[in-house]
């Protein structure tokens, strides 16, 4: 199995608005994972569980071929965890990350794709 470092942290709970009519504003997903920066040249990625209520939550993270590289389970309200991955190990390979919750049995598939590029820019300004 492939390194993939974890840290917990703590999240504040979102509340759900009322529009003016009374109804309420459409599901939004309580999943949410997205790229917060690198730490020591790898990646760095944060998944949010924002449930009210305690929920069971199976986290995997798949290469491209469907080979499992991580996976665990999770339990509580207001989730978040934060994966760094080791991209040594893993190369510039698609990962797909499937977050699947146990209460309603809804999941949902993220896709990391990393690209590189190298950006030259030149300038002239004029001075006088």
């Amino acid at each position: 199995m492939k390194n993939i470092a974890i840290l917990l942290i703590a999240f504040v709970a979102l509340s759900t608005t009322t529009l003016a009519n009374g109804e309420k504003t459409p599901a939004t997903s309580t999943i949410e994972l997205k790229f917060i920066g690198h730490y020591e040249n790898q990646p760095v990625f944060q998944l949010n569980l924002n449930n009210a209520t305690e929920d069971e939550y199976a986290i995997t993270f798949r290469d491209e071929f469907g080979n499992v590289l991580y996976a665990a389970k999770v339990k509580g309200s207001n989730i978040s965890k934060k994966f760094m991955l080791n991209t040594e190990e893993i190369g510039d390979n698609v990962l797909n990350v499937e977050v699947k919750s146990k209460k309603n049995d809804k999941s949902e598939v993220y896709q990391i794709n990393r690209n590189r590029s190298i950006v030259e820019e030149t300038v002239v300004n004029k001075v006088k």
